[in-house]
């Protein structure tokens, strides 16, 4: 009997840490919240459990592409930037396992800021974010492209 008690009390111990050591978000505003201020406090480990896999990847790109160091990558974040004391908000729309929700950048425009849930908590989905951003550039150079070629028309 003694034995399975201290069996008990060493799982429940380890579930406790495990849980104290990484958080978890049930919602992407409270995944936002606590990303931003993981931010604030340049806490990388923190900020990193709020990022899902697709982003965690694209900073791990993006550091080899720069040759510097992967936490320096996520320390000069442009989403959310240093500089940036409050995050505004607004318009959270969600589903079962996607979310987005707008957010005031340092310029003063709304963002949609992607979530995604993995593992069943919601994290920030940089890489649609960079997704969506190229598809917006590839549209504006394909109506550029499409009135240059009007114009050169007889």
């Amino acid at each position: 009997m003694k034995l399975l008690r201290i069996i008990f009390i060493s799982i429940s111990a380890c579930a406790l840490l495990a849980c104290a050591g990484s958080p978890k978000a049930t919602t992407p505003l409270e995944a936002l919240k606590l990303y931003s201020v993981a931010r604030k406090k340049k806490d990388v480990p923190t900020m990193k459990s709020f990022l899902s896999k697709g982003s965690l990847k694209m900073a791990e790109d993006d550091a080899k592409a720069q040759n510097r160091p992967l936490d320096e990558v996520f320390l000069n974040d442009t989403l959310f930037p240093e500089n940036v004391s409050t995050v505004e908000y607004k318009n959270e729309s969600k589903t079962d396992e996607e979310a987005t929700i707008e957010v005031k950048n340092q310029f003063g425009i709304w963002d949609r800021i992607p979530f995604i849930k993995e593992d069943g908590n919601w994290k920030i989905a940089k890489e649609k974010f960079a997704d969506e951003m190229q598809k917006q550039v590839d549209d504006q150079m394909k109506q550029l492209d499409d009135q240059i070629n009007k114009e050169r028309q007889p």
